[in-house]
């Protein structure tokens, strides 16, 4: 997503080219782009980027929210999944997508039609797995029963804990993967955010946690974050990272860059022991009634479906 979407300004293609190609290089297995993400252009991108090394990773999209006629679409019906799954396999320059997610619940549709759109496309051989985006409990058990979920994708860091109240444990009990997107909490962190003068169309300069007067308490709070993780040997990015992945043998940690030695710093986390009293620490930094600020705007949240927090004020 950061390559093509959300954060700062996009890098210049041969940047992004490059960076890709450096992570696969590094044996990162996994690639996670969306229709949505540049409107279509992230899949141009690694289909241009990538696709000439296509067995050596899983290739994940998205379904659901894309960008249609330059607007925002959220539809989980079965007719637009389908086309959409057709023209991510048109920009992807391929023929099979290994994991395709629900990127958010479509209220309007039962989970069960959509993740049926998801088995029609399977039995095509469009995609391979199904997966599941910021959705709850309850609805991933709904769509397991339609057909097995491989991978339920979710935010999670020691700053956003809500996969904790019951995803992180159905996952396990089905036997579902946990995949944490956002895991250095969007940077905050990674010693990437301090004030929020943020590039013009950046995301975070509209979340409440990320802007002023919110910011700088929630600052103070990564201080001790951030001093922990010198205190271990890490980085903060590596201290995030190695407590999102000691969270459970099913969880895999999904962090995005746009540089090539932010890309090597976290993956150099796999080779950084870390002191379990640290990591024990790290669970009680961060406690929801601390943080200021709602997890996300008005709009936003009401596409977010996973379990809150007690006592988690929205906006």
């Amino acid at each position: 997503m950061n390559l093509s979407h959300a954060y700062d300004v996009t890098p210049p293609e041969a940047e992004a080219v490059a960076l890709l190609n450096r992570a696969l290089d590094l044996g990162v297995t996994m690639l996670d782009t969306a229709a949505l993400y540049g409107g279509g252009e992230n899949e141009k991108l690694l289909g241009r980027a990538v696709m000439h090394r296509r067995a050596e990773f899983t290739l994940a999209s998205k379904c659901v929210l894309d960008m249609i006629d330059g607007k925002r679409s959220l539809n989980g019906s079965p007719a637009a999944i389908a086309a959409s799954i057709d023209r991510s396999l048109a920009r992807l320059g391929t023929d099979h997508i290994d994991l395709m997610y629900l990127h958010r619940l479509d209220k309007a549709v039962p989970i069960e039609d959509s993740v049926g759109a998801l088995v029609r496309a399977i039995e095509a051989g469009k995609i391979g797995m199904v997966g599941l985006s910021e959705m709850s409990a309850e609805t991933i058990r709904r769509a397991h029963a339609v057909h097995p979920v491989t991978a339920v994708q979710s935010e999670y860091s020691p700053m956003v804990r809500n996969p904790e109240v019951a995803v992180l444990e159905t996952c396990r009990a089905l036997g579902i993967a946990f995949v944490a997107f956002s895991p250095v909490a969007r940077g905050m962190l990674a010693g990437a955010i301090r004030d929020d003068a943020y590039t013009p169309g950046d995301i975070r300069a509209t979340m409440p946690r990320f802007i002023a007067p919110q910011l700088a308490h929630n600052l103070d709070l990564v201080a001790a974050f951030d001093a922990a993780a010198a205190d271990a040997g890490a980085t903060p990015a590596q201290l995030a990272l190695a407590w999102v992945l000691s969270r459970g043998d099913h969880v895999i940690a999904l962090p995005g860059t746009r540089s090539i030695a932010h890309l090597e710093e976290d993956l150099a986390t796999l080779a950084t022991p870390i002191p379990a009293a640290t990591l024990a620490a790290v669970d009680a930094m961060f406690a929801i009634q601390d943080i200021a600020g709602p997890r996300y705007t008005a709009a936003m949240q009401a596409m977010i479906e996973t379990e809150l927090l007690p006592g988690e004020v929205l906006a």
